[in-house]
């Protein structure tokens, strides 16, 4: 019974992790022009800048 309890909080913190990379991945508010996702766009930087 307690290695089935193991199992199961592994595979769910697997299933979390993945769900939170594919919400990472579609987030909009995150994106940059990069691939990192970091939000260090150029084209921020620059209307940073300008205001």
């Amino acid at each position: 019974m307690a290695q089935q309890i193991i199992i199961l909080v592994l595979f769910l913190t697997a299933v979390g992790f993945m769900g939170w990379r594919v919400w990472k991945a579609f987030d909009k508010r995150n994106g940059g022009g990069c691939a990192k996702g970091c939000g260090c766009a150029a084209d921020k930087a620059m209307t940073a800048k300008h205001s």
